[in-house]
């Protein structure tokens, strides 16, 4: 067996397009124009880049962008009294901060800050609350971009048993809240799998769905796969590659090689789920804005 590709690039170019569609939409009969703010405190290379690619993407669909830079030594205050002038700024209806945040701020309290109308991330512990009830106005980009991965390649996580082996607040958990409520793209049976579970390669065998999410490379192996299991891999780990120019090369939490062979469908890294995760970040975007105008996300 050879496992299909699901190519995350290629969907998230076509989500792109439906939203560059909705912000012409809302242009042209509201005169608004959806607005995203990316705070980035610090100077870590990788954060920056995500942002860029953020704010590139949109661009492209026709939104407003800007990224607020704080030095790596800003203080707490400085970080949340940023957020709360983006919060009152009416320009902006999406904000993003980039996590993880330097030690000297304390995280949980920035989010919280966040206007929950304008948290993009779904990080806020009222979006949260929303996503537990089923009834999210804003769900996480990674499990959103998962979810719309499998349901437009066919792959219905109704009555599957699903294996998301990772349980951090911006993937794990909520994927398995998204994935377990009783609606459209879901009703699945979730379990999920972390650092303290015993027997993994057990539990994950018998995944007709498999999430891993872990950071780890090459930690999921073709022994830990069911023949035919759907595998989304969500890791992006460098690994030393003196062949490469770079020095280095991006590899999945999953043994791709070996694993590919025995599932029906497998997300490559990079091209899977990472251009999935910014597209969705745009779809919450346009979200955003319409419930700033309408006040109910219609």
């Amino acid at each position: 067996m050879t496992a299909k590709n699901l190519d995350g690039k290629t969907l998230a170019e076509e989500i792109r397009r439906e939203v560059a569609t909705g912000v012409a939409e809302i242009q042209k009969k509201h005169g608004v124009t959806p607005g995203l703010a990316a705070v980035l405190v610090g100077d870590d290379p990788a954060s920056a880049i995500y942002v860029r690619n953020k704010r590139r993407a949109c661009d492209e669909v026709g939104m407003i962008s800007d990224t607020f830079l704080l030095a790596a030594d800003a203080t707490h205050e400085e970080v949340l009294n940023l957020v709360a002038r983006l919060n009152d700024d009416p320009q902006f209806h999406g904000i993003l901060v980039q996590l993880p945040l330097p030690p000297q701020v304390d995280e949980l309290a920035i989010i919280e800050s966040l206007n929950p109308n304008k948290d993009v991330d779904g990080l806020h512990p009222f979006n949260v609350g929303k996503l537990v009830q089923g009834r999210a106005d804003f769900i996480p980009g990674t499990p959103f971009g998962i979810q719309q991965i499998l349901i437009r390649n066919g792959y219905d996580p109704a009555s599957s048993n699903v294996v998301v082996c990772g349980r951090s607040d911006i993937v794990g958990k909520p994927l398995a809240l998204l994935l377990m409520q009783r609606a459209d793209g879901a009703n699945a049976t979730v379990t999920v799998c972390h650092t303290r579970t015993k027997n993994m390669a057990e539990i994950t065998s018998q995944a007709d769905i498999l999430v891993a999410a872990i950071g780890s490379p090459n930690i999921i192996t073709a022994d830990m796969v069911k023949e035919g299991a759907i595998v989304i891999d969500v890791g992006i780990n460098r690994v030393d590659d003196a062949s490469r120019k770079r020095g280095y090369r991006l590899v999945g939490d999953v043994n791709y090689e070996a694993v590919s062979k025995k599932a029906a469908a497998i997300t490559p890294v990079p091209g899977g789920i990472g251009p999935m995760t910014i597209a969705m970040l745009l779809v919450n975007t346009l979200t955003a804005t319409r419930l700033s105008i309408h006040g109910n996300g219609s």
